[in-house]
């Protein structure tokens, strides 16, 4: 099969990619003023050139080719890079944009991923929406205020980390509380947007221009009321599994990590750090068991057990701590049936996984 052809923002996205990874952000700033003074139009350069570099940073540092360090500070000249770009903007005022509505661009409260709203917002502002964008880490309470306090006609809310979903679900059913709609998106909300459906936002879009049409083809016409979501809709979670996992995190994580050491003597020479490490991983596999009991769906819980697995392999840490982890985690939850459920199929899962590659030294950058 031939190579699909390279495009302008291919080559784009590579130049741009260069200089991220090195840390210029001069060059950067400069890539994307001189393509689109080259002619190529905004909301390519935001969706088909930075968010498509942004992208790239997380798969870098997924397989170890960018250090913790390093992912941030692209993380960081990418923003920059976005402020330049939106700084060189006609101003609102210019005769050529089309005047629609006001909307809130938020992410859900714990969510420091806030780039991807960024990008949501700018090519809301692009295409006439005025935009409040709120950034990361919204509370809950303090979006429901602003909304009080302005003539927003919708909430885009945006998350990344499937374990913040509970969390979405309040800031879903609060923000439908007060009558304004919720549109949900990010990786959080699962593929297809099945989570926020789940937890009852009136509507998902997969990115940005998907986005815009929404807005633009539910909002040009007079709706009904927002109707309050109601615990209800979640029967499952009447069995107060994930209300135990979820205020036990802490002890289980405490309990794991020792029966860890039981298992590997070995981890009792760990060095603090070390211990920080392991304890931090088996807090993340304890959210997201938790947050899979919220949605009822074993495929959130055993895609990231494949994904966390990857991610240790590529760092040369043994996969299998990940499955001895869930059979210990299994001896403490063992009267909560659809945990020991969730633990099996994730065991089961680690087991399909295709044998990841020995890792040779670490890529230059």
């Amino acid at each position: 099969m031939s190579a699909p052809p390279v495009t302008g923002t291919d080559v784009l996205a590579d130049e741009l990619w260069r200089a991220v990874a090195d840390g210029d952000e001069y060059t950067a700033v400069e890539v994307i003023r001189r393509a689109r003074a080259d002619g190529t139009d905004e909301e390519t350069l935001l969706l088909d050139v930075i968010a498509v570099v942004q992208g790239r940073v997380g798969t870098e540092w997924a397989a170890d080719r960018l250090s913790v360090a390093q992912e941030h500070a692209a993380t960081a000249i990418n923003e920059r890079v976005i402020t330049a770009l939106v700084h060189d903007r006609p101003p609102a005022g210019d005769p050529g944009r089309v005047a629609r509505g006001r909307v809130t661009v938020s992410c859900v409260d714990g969510e420091w991923h806030a780039l991807p709203a960024r990008l949501v917002a700018e090519v809301l502002r692009l295409r006439g929406w005025r935009v409040d964008f709120l950034g990361a880490q919204t509370p809950t309470p303090h979006l429901v205020s602003h909304l009080h306090s302005t003539s927003s006609e919708a909430v885009l809310l945006s998350g990344s980390l499937p374990t913040h979903l509970p969390t979405a679900h309040a800031a879903i059913t609060a923000c439908q509380a007060v009558g304004v709609p919720v549109m949900a998106g990010g990786r959080a909300f699962g593929p297809n947007g099945r989570y926020a459906r789940a937890l009852g936002a009136d509507h998902w879009a997969p990115d940005a221009r998907a986005a815009a049409a929404v807005l633009e083809a539910e909002l040009s016409s007079p709706r009904p009321a927002a109707a309050r979501q109601v615990w209800d809709d979640l029967p499952h979670l009447t069995d107060q599994e994930y209300t135990f996992v979820a205020q036990s995190r802490g002890r289980l994580v405490r309990q794991t990590l020792a029966g860890l050491e039981n298992r590997f003597p070995a981890m009792r020479a760990y060095s603090d750090t070390q211990r920080e490490r392991t304890a931090e991983d088996l807090a993340h596999i304890v959210d997201f068991l938790a947050t899979a009991l919220y949605v009822d769906d074993p495929a959130l819980f055993t895609t990231f057990l494949c994904w966390t697995a990857d991610v240790l392999e590529a760092r040369r840490v043994p996969a299998h701590s990940v499955v001895t982890a869930l059979q210990v985690l299994r001896e403490h939850l063992r009267d909560f049936p659809r945990a020991l459920g969730l633990l099996d199929d994730g065991t089961a899962a680690l087991a399909r996984r295709p044998a990841f590659p020995v890792p040779g030294p670490p890529s230059e950058v």
